[in-house]
């Protein structure tokens, strides 16, 4: 009988504990589809005693996140801290060192740092896996590295941004400003306390450079994207889009052309 594949998982966030939640509630039907049990059996956070939803009774706590990283009794690091620098890029490049697999949803750090780690996991044997980087639950990841590998890609471009989109569509449904829909996906908890990152585009931005990336093959810099956000969209510039037969959306768009690879990020008329 083959063993679990032991999984230690840094970050108790919300992400985190979802993970955590679901790898117990579903682990009959993972061994099903995997051919091998999957189990957690290490974690580490910021701190032990915080309340959570979660039950983690019998999963051994590591002091902090490289300490995971270099846990022989464990075969598989999840990265879900954030953040383009230490401690998960330390923590990362550790378990890489050692062989191990990495899982990560972070794609300040990918955007940033991805070739290089790319280019350690394949030195060391290990796998660097990153699909809820973009995208969340479409695997565009896989999609680019894999089922189009043989295919030249010349444009890539979508709606990158969830929070964008849902201000954006409330504020062309309902007729609300900028600043009353942005309130509202607050307080539902789709846009952060600080919210500069998605509305300005930033995070479509690293998006956009990672699937640059894969889609073209090449070095991209996430520093080279045009960026603009939604901050100065009025109700009067989405009614003038509806009358000419559009919708304004946030898009990332990256294009091949023949001086290089053009990125940018911008609300646009579809």
């Amino acid at each position: 009988m083959v063993a679990p594949l032991k999984v230690g998982i840094a970050g108790l966030g919300t992400v985190g504990s979802a993970v955590v939640r679901l790898i117990e509630q579903q682990g009959r039907i993972l061994s099903a589809r995997c051919g091998r049990g999957v189990r957690v059996a290490a974690v580490a956070a910021r701190s032990k005693t915080k309340k959570r939803d979660v039950d983690l009774r019998g999963i051994a706590w590591a002091k902090d996140a490289l300490a995971l990283a270099n846990d022989p009794n464990i075969d598989c690091f999840v990265e879900l801290m954030g953040g383009a620098g230490d401690p998960a890029q330390s923590a990362i490049e550790a378990a890489l060192k050692s062989g191990k697999s990495v899982v990560t949803a972070n794609k300040a750090l990918i955007a940033k740092h991805g070739l290089r780690l790319a280019a350690l996991a394949e030195q060391h044997g290990g796998a660097l896996n990153y699909e809820a980087a973009v995208g969340a639950a479409i695997p565009v990841i896989k999609t680019l590295r894999e089922g189009l590998a043989g295919t030249t890609i010349n444009r890539v471009y979508g709606i990158l941004n969830g929070t964008c989109n849902y201000i954006l569509t409330r504020m062309e449904r309902e007729n609300l400003s900028f600043a009353e829909c942005l309130k509202e996906a607050q307080r539902l908890g789709y846009a952060e306390a600080d919210p500069s990152f998605d509305v300005d585009g930033h995070d479509t931005a690293q998006k956009l450079s990672i699937l640059a990336s894969l889609a073209f093959g090449t070095r991209v810099a996430q520093s080279a994207v045009y960026v603009e956000g939604i901050s100065s969209i009025a109700p009067e510039d989405l009614r003038a889009a509806e009358e000419l037969g559009y919708r304004v959306k946030l898009l990332g768009v990256a294009v091949r052309t023949a001086k290089g690879i053009e990125q940018r990020v911008h609300p646009t008329m579809v």
